[in-house]
Order: structure tokens, then C-alpha cells, then sequence
């Protein structure tokens, strides 16, 4: 059995950072010792830098089986790691089937083996289709499960309407896993809105609104689930509106199981900075003005919205339309999974956050809210040894040559963050090294009731 510690002056245990020997036995932490606590083992002193939780990604699009071309676990796993990151959960969609179904399910389990760097999750999903598969499918082991309110731009995920949510929800609840939704209602009234290369003009097309209204139809659902008994868990993915923060804030308040996201692009980038042409910054729902982002910052601080996610959703760059710079056309989605931590930190530490905040916002909420708190998100004696070893003073500029995940392109590319992951450990493996990967993949499935 390995046996083995780590020490530093700055370890963040129990919500603060202090100075600490973190001993592990196997692939979990055994003990937390004092900073000069003698050991029969070898000690790994990393000195003043920061070994925090691994941080869990609770939202992130792999498109494997079927469009590995988009992405596969191999990079998406390594990039992840690169991040810091030592757990994901994957969506159910843009993969070839959906994962809607307990045989789909099955062939995405069957294309993970010896190619997952981290310990990877899975959602599956909600479609007027399936309804009564969600059993079956949740007795398999997905964490949860997904919906859109609007077009996915997948065909094999249809969105669902209110009454395919009312047939869903209380078996959701029966088994007390999260509904996530893509809150977007296409009410109509911007479809004459012509998309240019101006990325002004795609904002336009999306509006608030949609956001807005469909929080408020999820908070009537959450209401109507809470009345009949079954108080179904409801989360809103990926937020960018502003607007619907008071909604999200009243459904708290009224005791509603109710909790809402957002990830990196909205909090780091602001609709005016856009260059026009670029479609490497579209995404849906769209990233808008700095005074929205603003807005969720402060949202991030009072606790309006519960955690920080990547919403990794990559594709091969002829769909992004780089070369032509056609918006419209451009599949939606940002690349960005390995450098999360960094993009955030750059950002809260000017607003006062420290690294105990961001390791609660990217790895405690995160673990908690996916089921995988037993296991996952905090420094603690029994947990997976899952660590990040992250020097917050480095300063780097992204690149186009440091990209893991599979297409090298991202939004980021010529921007200067602080803060870089130089180590991760996966259940006490070490994974990844300044820029290496080490050894061979030992991440795992984590299926519900399996952990």
C-alpha cells in the first residue's frame, strides 16, 4: 500500500489555510498532522505553496463515443488535470447516443476504459422521450440529470416543456439527484435579428429575457414539486443574465431546493471586449456587458449563485468558423478546461477573495452538489487524496501551445492570469507534474451509490 505525506505552510484544511502534513495511506488521506510532525514515510515539501482540494468540475462536454473528434476522456481528462481539476462530470449530449437511456449509458462507461487521467461522473438526461427510462438510467449510476428549455443544437436531445418536467421530477426526487437546466425559453420577437460577424448582434439575438423567463417557469416547477411532497432538486447550469438573480434569490429564500451556477467566461470576460469576427467567444447563453458581470460577481460573493464551473464545450475548429468568422454559424461553446483556477484567481483575488473561498466555490459546493461529497472537495481525513499544488503568484500568458484538450484553440489565448497549477494528485497517484503527465491514466467512473 503506498504510504506518503505532504507538507506545506499553506494547506487549506477545514475552510482556512495553515500550515500542515497531510499523511496518505492507499488513495486516501489518513491522517493531518501538525507542519512539523515527524513520519515514517517520505515527506514532499512543497514549501509556501498552496495545496488545496482537488478542484470537481461539475459541468463539462467530453462528446465521447461518437464525435471524438470534438473531444475524447484521453484530453479532455488531461486537460483537466493540467486544471487541477481530479473530478469531472460529463453531459449527456453532443456524445453519439445521448445518454438517455440505460443502454447509452452502458457504451459511454464501455469508451472510458484506460483513458480517464481524473475520476469522471456522468449526467444523463431528460427528453419527452425518455421519461420512463429514467428509472433504469438512474439505477445505473449517472449522478443526475439534464434538460434544455430550448434548442440544444443536438436532435437527439430535444428540449422539454412543462408537462414532460411534471412526469420527470418526482422520480428525480424519489431518487434525490439534481435537475439541471439549460434555462433558456426562446420567446420569440429576435428571430429578424440579423447575425453579423458583430458579436453585438449575436447578444442581441439572445436576449436576457430568455434567461429570465425560463428561471421564473423553473421556480413556478420547483414550487408546484415542493407543494406535492416530492421537492425535486432544481439547478440552473452556465448563468449569464443578471436579471434573474433576484428570481434565484427569492426561490432560495422560500426554502426551494434551488441552485444556480455560472463558470469563468461570464465572470472573467465582458460582451464589450469582443473583438467582432471572433467565434471563438460564442456561447449560449451569450457573454454579456461588464456591468452584468459585475452583477454576477457580486452574486458569487452574497452567495446568489453557489459555485464556479468550467461548461467545457469544444468542438473541432472548422465548426467554430475561425477562418470566416461567421457567428451564426459557429457552434457554441467554450474551450477553456485547463485553466480555470487561474482565470478565477486572476479575478477574485482583486475582489478580496482568497484561495479558501475558491477552493469552496470550485471544489467543496461543486462536490457537494454532484453527490461526491463523501469522497471528494474538502482536505479531510477518509477523502480521496486528490490535491492540487498551486503557486498563486506565477503570472503566464495563455497559449495556443499549452492547450491539453484536444483542439488547441480557446478564447483565452494571449491573456495574462496569475496563479498556476504545478501538481495534481488523483487518490494519492500523481498525475501531472509543471507541464507533465505521469505514468498512465488512473481515474475511475464514480457512479451514484458506487462512490
Amino acid at each position: 500500500m503506498k504510504h506518503f505525506a505532504l507538507k506545506s505552510k499553506n494547506v487549506i484544511v477545514a475552510g482556512q489555510m495553515k500550515a500542515a502534513v497531510i499523511e496518505v495511506k492507499g488513495e486516501l488521506i489518513a491522517a493531518i498532522h501538525a507542519y512539523d510532525q515527524l513520519l515514517e514515510c517520505q515527506i514532499q515539501d512543497f514549501g509556501e505553496l498552496v495545496i488545496m482540494p482537488g478542484l470537481v468540475d461539475s459541468h463539462v462536454h467530453i462528446n465521447e463515443p461518437g464525435r471524438t473528434e470534438w473531444e475524447g476522456f484521453n484530453t479532455a481528462t488531461q486537460a483537466a488535470a493540467a486544471g487541477g481539476i481530479t473530478a469531472l462530470v460529463d453531459m449527456p449530449l453532443n456524445c453519439i447516443p445521448v445518454t438517455t437511456t440505460k443502454a447509452a449509458f452502458q457504451e459511454k462507461l464501455d469508451s472510458v476504459d484506460d483513458k480517464l487521467w481524473v475520476d469522471c461522473g456522468f449526467w444523463g438526461g431528460v427528453i419527452p422521450q425518455n421519461i420512463d427510462d429514467l428509472d433504469d438510467l438512474l439505477n445505473a449510476g449517472v449522478l443526475g440529470v439534464k434538460s434544455f428549455l430550448i434548442d440544444s443544437g443536438i436532435a437527439e436531445f430535444p428540449p422539454v416543456e412543462a408537462k414532460d418536467m411534471r412526469a420527470a421530477m418526482p422520480i428525480l426526487a424519489k431518487h434525490d439527484v439534481p435537475y439541471l437546466i439549460h434555462a433558456e425559453l426562446d420567446c420569440g420577437g429576435f428571430h429578424d435579428v440579423e447575425i453579423t460577424k458583430e458579436y453585438n448582434s449575436f447578444l442581441a439575438s439572445r436576449p436576457k429575457s430568455w434567461e429570465n423567463n425560463a428561471i421564473s417557469l423553473m421556480v413556478d416547477m420547483a414550487r408546484e414539486s415542493k407543494a406535492k411532497g416530492d421537492n425535486c432538486k432544481v439547478h440552473i447550469v452556465h448563468l449569464s443574465s443578471d436579471e434573474a438573480l433576484a428570481t434565484i434569490e427569492q426561490a432560495k429564500s422560500e426554502g426551494l431546493r434551488f441552485t444556480a451556477e455560472t463558470c469563468p467566461h461570464y465572470l472573467t470576460i465582458a460582451s464589450e471586449s469582443i473583438p467582432d469576427g471572433k467565434t471563438l467567444f460564442k456561447c449560449c447563453p451569450p457573454i454579456r456587458e461588464n456591468k452584468n458581470r459585475e452583477h454576477l460577481w457580486q452574486a458569487i460573493t452574497d452567495g446568489r449563485l453557489d459555485f464556479i464551473v468550467s461548461d467545457h464545450s469544444p468542438c473541432t475548429p472548422e465548426l467554430k468558423h475561425i477562418d470566416t468568422g461567421d457567428i451564426e454559424k459557429a457552434w457554441g461553446g467554450i474551450s477553456a478546461l485547463q485553466f480555470g483556477i487561474s482565470l478565477i484567481w486572476t479575478e477574485a483575488k482583486e475582489r478580496g477573495f482568497t484561495l479558501v473561498d475558491i477552493a469552496r466555490l470550485m471544489s467543496a459546493e461543486t462536490a457537494k452538489f454532484a453527490g461526491l461529497d463523501s469522497v471528494k472537495g474538502e482536505i479531510k481525513v477518509g477523502n480521496h487524496a486528490d490535491f492540487l499544488v498551486f503557486d498563486p503568484n506565477v503570472q503566464f500568458t495563455i497559449t495556443n501551445e499549452m492547450i491539453k484538450h484536444r483542439h488547441n484553440i480557446t478564447p483565452y489565448v494571449g491573456r495574462k492570469v496569475t496563479g498556476q497549477v504545478e501538481h495534481t494528485f488523483v487518490r494519492g497517484h500523481h498525475v501531472y507534474q509543471q507541464d507533465q503527465f505521469i505514468n498512465a491514466p488512473v481515474g475511475r467512473p464514480l457512479l451514484k451509490g458506487q462512490l
